[in-house]
């Protein structure tokens, strides 16, 4: 089963963390399938950057997003642009 989490980067006390797509019973830092998105929350407010695009297909495909994954995607929904 897949599953798109987050993948803990960084300094100690420093977290940088990636949203990555991986095979569920793999550890954290683990071996990943793709790099879907970055999460920084030590910068004032977090700096989240996600392929909209990407996740939508991983997620069509049978990815489960882990609960703080959901949150990150809910709370930064995909910009449309407007032509």
């Amino acid at each position: 089963m897949l599953a798109i989490s987050l993948m803990r980067m960084g300094a100690k006390g420093k977290p940088f963390y990636r949203l990555v797509v991986k095979e569920k019973r793999s550890k954290r830092d683990g071996k990943y399938l793709e790099n879907v998105g970055t999460y920084n929350p030590m910068l004032n407010p977090a700096e989240v950057v996600l392929n909209h695009e990407r996740i939508r297909y991983w997620i069509g495909v049978g990815a489960q997003p882990t609960d703080t994954v959901k949150s990150l995607i809910k709370n930064n929904p995909a910009e449309v642009v407007a032509e």
